[in-house]
């Protein structure tokens, strides 16, 4: 099995998995651009453009990482989000607003989109092994375990520059959280997506960030989340046997060891419909 926190993806109305074939199953709108990927194979990992849920929002786009470093995407593309076709020797992806992010094999970033919020003045960044996006801003891990971050920052969520002994990062639409070698959560942004409750958290092996709430993954299997609730995204103290985590704008995911995933919040545009998925083998 590929990584497991990159083989779920939640967006602003859809949801994605890859299976251990390569090819991509989708969720939500069938017609939208962003399910359009059908005909896609040897992927190992996916991201979802996610954006805020608001009146005036909700297209997005899909990123695949194939197993040969290149890269595929479908969805909106009026910011060239989605061009991606001379990308090579990618190890790792992320997608947020109108913006696609890229890790290459020597620890360099590659970002794509609207460069309206420097959230892609990324070209400087080295020594990474992952990044993140949210809405409006850019953050990176380094080799070393430490953080950088660009664009928007009206809720300190750039402010990460302190943050040691990291080994994942996740960023939503004003925060950004940073999980530990030793299991602790670290965040800075907007308070209304859980960043003080966080702290809190032990024996964490996973996370992701939504827009509005955070979401974590305990030894053991159960998940925790905090931050909106108001369509029922963080209602999954009932879930078991989780690996990994993906927090869209107002949904979450769960995939389990068995390879089944969960999903709990917004499915108003059939995001959450992941009942039938089988994304692996049980081992």
């Amino acid at each position: 099995m590929e990584d497991p926190r990159s083989v779920i993806a939640a967006g602003r109305r859809h949801s994605l998995g890859v299976t251990a074939e390569g090819s991509v199953l989708s969720a939500g709108i069938s017609t939208a651009e962003e399910c359009r990927v059908d005909g896609w194979s040897g992927i190992v990992a996916v991201a979802a453009g996610n954006v805020h849920t608001a009146s005036n929002t909700g297209r997005s786009h899909t990123v695949g990482l194939r197993a040969d470093g290149t890269v595929l995407a479908a969805g909106w593309n009026n910011d060239g989000q989605c061009d991606v076709d001379d990308w090579r020797s990618v190890v790792s992806i992320a997608a947020g607003w109108r913006r696609t992010l890229a890790v290459l094999a020597d620890g360099t970033a590659r970002a794509t989109g609207r460069r309206g919020e420097g959230a892609c003045n990324v070209d400087t960044w080295n020594e990474l092994v992952a990044v993140a996006a949210g809405d409006w801003h850019s953050v990176g891990l380094r080799a070393d375990g430490t953080a950088v971050a660009v664009g928007n920052n009206r809720k300190g969520q750039c402010e990460v520059s302190g943050w040691r002994d990291l080994c994942a990062i996740a960023a939503g639409y004003l925060q950004t959280i940073a999980l530990t070698a030793d299991g602790r959560v670290l965040a800075t942004g907007s308070r209304a997506s859980g960043v003080q409750e966080v702290s809190a958290w032990r024996e964490v092996i996973a996370i992701s960030a939504g827009s509005h709430h955070s979401v974590g993954v305990v030894a053991g299997g159960r998940v925790l989340a905090v931050g909106d609730n108001s369509h029922g995204q963080c209602e999954v103290s009932l879930w078991r046997d989780v690996v990994a985590v993906a927090a869209g704008s107002t949904h979450t995911l769960g995939l389990r060891a068995d390879g089944s995933v969960l999903a709990a919040g917004n499915n108003d545009d059939g995001q959450c419909d992941t009942a039938r998925w089988h994304l692996f083998p049980s081992s």
